[in-house]
């Protein structure tokens, strides 16, 4: 109760110290280009579903499946790894539905688009504008395109939409949701 009046007193006066701050360097940079805080806007990247090789004998492949989600699991000491059986034996027993491409169900894929802290649940739509995921993290290496952006090795992380939709349809038994949706394959 008592520290929000005085969080917001001092997050006031800090943005209108940051407004004479960016007006200070416009005039100081003239030809220098500056970018608006993006927080609280739309924001609207593009890129290419791709993985990298940041570094020597360091590949990331395009995109994860529910091989990785059961191999994880084998680990015993790391609990955030651990599945429940019900998941477990879906995925050893493929039960893919019409969420699953040759064999295997994409979990998640990494594409070049350049996304920063706040675009987490933001949607990922293709050249058609279908829906194809949820973007909710960046690779170690992306973590610095605040700063710089590179486009060899810079790469967010979203959860791909035929895993959303088999979470929905086959682990949670929502099918009566997936019938209110249009999808597009």
């Amino acid at each position: 109760g008592l520290l929000r009046p005085n969080e917001q007193k001092f997050e006031s006066r800090l943005d209108s110290l940051y407004r004479l701050y960016t007006a200070a360097l416009k005039l100081k940079f003239p030809d220098r280009r500056f970018y608006p805080d993006a927080n609280g806007t739309l924001r609207i990247t593009y890129g290419r579903v791709e993985g990298s090789h940041p570094r020597d004998a360091m590949v990331f492949l395009p995109k994860s499946t529910s091989d990785g989600i059961l191999e994880k699991a084998l680990n015993p000491y790391i609990p955030d790894y651990q599945i429940s059986d019900r998941l477990e034996e879906l995925l050893e027993t493929r039960t893919f539905g019409p969420y699953g491409h040759e064999g295997e169900l994409i979990v998640n894929f990494i594409a070049s688009n350049h996304t920063t802290g706040g675009n987490s649940g933001s949607p990922v739509i293709d050249a058609r504008g279908a829906f194809i995921g949820i973007n909710f993290d960046r690779t170690w290496e992306s973590t610095m395109s605040d700063i710089i952006y590179d486009v060899a090795i810079c790469r967010n992380i979203s959860v791909s939409s035929q895993f959303i939709l088999w979470v929905i349809d086959k682990y949670a038994g929502m099918s009566h949701l997936i019938n209110e949706m249009v999808i597009v394959e």
